[in-house]
């Protein structure tokens, strides 16, 4: 497709077939989604429809398929500007001289009109050529759009020149054709450009490239993920991604937060399910045995990159207003110019003003300024969201972000910091005071990046007072359970989870269990005479999410908290930052969560940073990742916060309140000029030029009025 009037053409063509209910065309990725009758949306039936009018549908393409083609129509687009330019230089500068007066004598000025013809050829019959096709096919469809006028205009100007050039007249229109052509590449080329970034949320989901260790008949073997088969048993070493859906056959521990959201690994029982994206800690007993359950195209993350897609092809109401306005005028212009033209000859007036007064009905009518409307308001909107810590990947995203009415938010790395901290310590009586940190950082310290682990050797370092750290002789650490640790004189330490604690017979007080801190993450420090200290640790929030969520809840948006995480993790985090306990959703799964997420008051804005929160990030009318996000959530979301904290959200909303009252203001003026403007051309006769340059004047009105948004201070903190 060329614009988004070969997407409207399509899309018109498929709606207006028997049996199909809804069809929605999304331009920047290619996709159709249609939903009808079983025999109406058969493939067959649907690409005879579309080739009817020039196109052809194929199957849903591979994203490094789609990435291929956009950047081959990109080159395509950049050879054809560059034509545009050279020759188009020329043949503007041949016009000035001859509108300039700056030509002694008539002959001179006649060959230079015809020097000016010369130049735009190229730029007519070659750089102009995408305009005619898709002209054409949107006509045939019954979908005019600005492609015909553009074409209409470019032809009709051209034909108007060699006109008069036939009698003699160098008062000729082809800086109109080429002024034309150029500037509407330009805008082409950059369009063009945002769709071939807008792919790259799709690369995010992707999948580590590796083999995957596989066992058949008793040997070992190493295949690419595509030649596994439902049953075959697969291997998983330590500290390696899981490639594809599987049953566990032996247990182990594995770091599930890309899909769960879930801040501390999980151990997983033999007949459980894991899935692709998954990471295998150990368990103590080497390599992991699982039984495949889904090959690549079949698994849960294949399943949540067409998820996307389909979110993907819904379009915001301001985009729906300006496809209305635009297919409502092209049709209206073509009649008018149709009507103007016999009318001014009926009236008195010669052939040539005839004609050039059509001609200017349809270079005015061209809906250029409509075209630019939202996009620049969105540009300026941008600029100045930059500078408030926010960068938007989807200028789209304004259309919907000041109509927001819930805000939903991810726990991990997004209400909180992720870094876990020490809230609760009990410990054996008589302890020196500052010993069990100083035997903690101790027994912790080593290459582990396990978030308890990490946060109970800040908490030490913060905390231990000057002494001499023991020395360690030794240390082991059992992946997902804990450390043995051996020091110098000779005691034995183990730090880790209480139930592998009580496995190795150390015996705990029941003391140990408080109800007040039910919510936390337990570690045990043990010695050579039992128990010796309990860490109660926590992921507490970001420093300005209670006042965020405070002033969002001031400002009248419904907020929720939903996370994959444990219930009571969810619950006390929603108490420290002043959520409602009915605001606060636990242990969802991705799915869930976007269920829940289309519960909320619609538009939503949802903020999350993991691969598990990419569907919710597709599925709300606008989404934003954390400052520290995963690239999926980087790639999936509209919106990235460049500092931390939530702040950055609520100066995001006040910037787009602002910044949608200047689209419906641009779209507004825009609408006005078109109208007043084709009125106008059809009561005076107004040269073509004077049409093109009227038609840019509209357009600059529209950028003026998008500059104020980057003229404007940004809000404060």
């Amino acid at each position: 497709m060329w614009c988004t009037s070969c997407a409207l053409a399509v899309e018109g063509v498929l709606q207006r077939a028997a049996g199909i209910e809804s069809a929605s065309v999304h331009y920047p990725t290619a996709t159709v989604w249609v939903q009808g009758e079983s025999d109406a949306i058969g493939f067959e039936a649907l690409a005879a429809r579309v080739a009817r009018i020039g196109y052809r549908l194929g199957p849903l393409e591979a994203v490094v398929d789609a990435a291929a083609r956009l950047e081959k129509e990109s080159r395509y687009l950049s050879l054809r500007l560059m034509v545009a330019a050279v020759f188009g230089m020329w043949t503007m500068l041949a016009s000035l001289l001859i509108y300039a007066g700056a030509v002694p004598a008539g002959r001179i000025e006649l060959v230079m009109a015809w020097l000016s013809g010369g130049f735009a050829l190229p730029v007519v019959l070659y750089a102009g050529v995408p305009f005619y096709r898709a002209g054409w096919r949107t006509l045939r469809a019954g979908r005019p759009g600005m492609d015909v006028l553009v074409s209409l205009g470019v032809l009709g100007a051209v034909a108007v020149s060699v006109w008069l050039l036939a009698r003699g007249s160098a008062e000729v229109y082809f800086d109109t054709a080429v002024m034309l052509v150029t500037l509407l590449l330009v805008g082409r080329l950059a369009e063009t450009l945002c769709r071939q970034r807008g792919l790259k949320a799709f690369d995010a989901l992707a999948l580590p490239q590796a083999d995957v260790t596989l066992e058949r008949g008793g040997k070992r073997q190493t295949r690419p993920p595509e030649e596994a088969v439902r049953g075959d048993t697969l291997l998983l070493s330590h500290d390696e991604t899981l490639l594809l859906d599987a049953t566990l056959a032996t247990p182990g521990w594995f770091d599930t937060a890309t899909l769960s959201g879930e801040s501390v690994p999980r151990y997983l029982a033999a007949g459980q399910k894991v899935f692709a994206g998954y990471r295998y800690l150990g368990s103590g007993q080497g390599p992991v045995r699982l039984t495949i359950d889904a090959t690549p195209g079949e698994r849960r993350v294949d399943r949540l990159c067409e998820q996307m897609r389909l979110l993907q092809t819904r379009k915001g109401e301001l985009t729906k207003l300006a496809d209305r306005f635009a297919a409502w005028l092209s049709p209206a212009a073509l009649l008018l110019a149709l009507i103007t033209l016999p009318a001014v000859w009926i009236l008195g007036a010669g052939t040539e003003e005839a004609v050039v007064r059509a001609l200017s009905v349809l270079v005015v009518a061209c809906p250029c300024a409509v075209g630019l409307a939202v996009p620049l308001a969105a540009l300026a909107g941008s600029g100045q969201a930059m500078q408030a810590g926010v960068a938007i990947r989807d200028p789209a995203a304004f259309e919907l972000l000041a109509g927001v009415r819930a805000v939903a938010f991810d726990k991990t790395n997004t209400l909180t910091a992720g870094r876990h901290r020490v809230v609760h310590l009990v410990h054996r009586e008589a302890l020196p005071e500052g010993f069990a940190a100083r035997l903690a950082a101790a027994a912790a310290a080593g290459e582990s990046e396990h978030p308890l682990t990490l946060g109970l050797l800040r908490w030490a370092s913060e905390t231990a007072h000057p002494g001499e750290k023991p020395a360690v002789a030794q240390r082991e650490e059992v992946a997902g359970a804990g450390h043995r640790v051996s020091f110098a004189d000779g005691q034995c330490w183990r730090l880790g989870r209480a139930a592998w604690l009580e496995e190795q017979g150390v015996a705990l007080p029941e003391s140990v269990e408080d109800a007040d801190y039910a919510f936390a993450s337990q570690v045990v420090l043990a010695d050579d005479d039992g128990w010796l200290a309990t860490f109660h640790l926590a992921d507490p929030p970001v420093a300005d999410a209670r006042a965020s969520l405070a002033e969002l809840a001031r400002l009248g948006y419904v907020t929720a908290l939903i996370s994959g995480d444990r219930q009571g993790a969810v619950s006390w985090l929603g108490g420290e930052v002043g959520l409602a306990a009915s605001a606060c959703y636990a242990q969802r799964t991705p799915e869930a969560k976007a269920r829940l997420l289309a519960g909320l008051p619609a538009p939503t804005l949802y903020v999350g940073d993991g691969v598990n929160d990419t569907l919710c990030l597709a599925a709300a009318g606008v989404g934003v990742a954390p400052m520290n996000a995963s690239e999926a959530a980087r790639e999936g979301a509209a919106a990235q916060l460049l500092a931390p904290g939530i702040g950055g959200v609520v100066r995001l909303l006040g910037i787009a309140r602002r910044t949608r009252r200047v689209m419906i203001q641009n779209l507004a003026f825009s609408a006005l000029y078109n109208t007043l403007a084709l009125g106008l051309v059809v009561a005076m006769a107004i040269p073509p030029l004077a049409a093109v340059l009227a038609m840019a004047a509209s357009s600059l009105s529209v950028t003026l009025n998008a500059a104020r948004l980057a003229w404007a201070e940004p809000p404060e903190s």
